[in-house]
């Protein structure tokens, strides 16, 4: 037996997720970092910070699929507005299609999720290292 991070696996999970989510927000309208922030999170108990949003930002906007634009903010300092490019569009859509399409293997492999029998202690679970287990 071994035991297996479950918050490194869930912090490895969002990571990919999150920059779908920020395509797709950004696909709706444009944002600054903390609306950006605020719209993602809502009241949905995930936490995310600045400073995991800017390093994706930056990274989009190195690859082309966001642009951004310093605004004038009437509530303070001018505020950097990120939008999606022609690239950053068409990015969405195809990953959107393809985290669809995985939702779907996903729900087919393990059926129905049942939020009953979750383990109540996330950080670390037992995993049977043995690969056979005929006795």
């Amino acid at each position: 037996m071994y035991l297996v991070d479950m918050e490194n696996k869930i912090k490895q999970l969002r990571k990919g997720i999150l920059e779908l989510a920020i395509l797709g927000a950004l696909d709706r309208q444009s944002h600054y970092g903390f609306s950006l922030i605020k719209h993602l999170t809502g009241d949905n108990g995930i936490e995310l910070t600045e400073g995991t949003i800017y390093p994706i930002l930056a990274r989009l906007s190195r690859e082309g699929l966001v642009s951004a634009e310093w605004v004038e903010s009437s509530q303070g300092p001018p505020r950097k507005y990120y939008v999606l490019t022609e690239s950053g569009l068409e990015a969405h859509r195809v990953l959107a299609g393809e985290f669809t399409r995985l939702q779907e293997l996903v729900a087919r492999a393990s059926g129905a999720v049942d939020r009953n029998h979750a383990p109540e202690n996330l950080a670390q679970i037992e995993v049977n290292k043995e690969a056979n287990h005929d006795k």
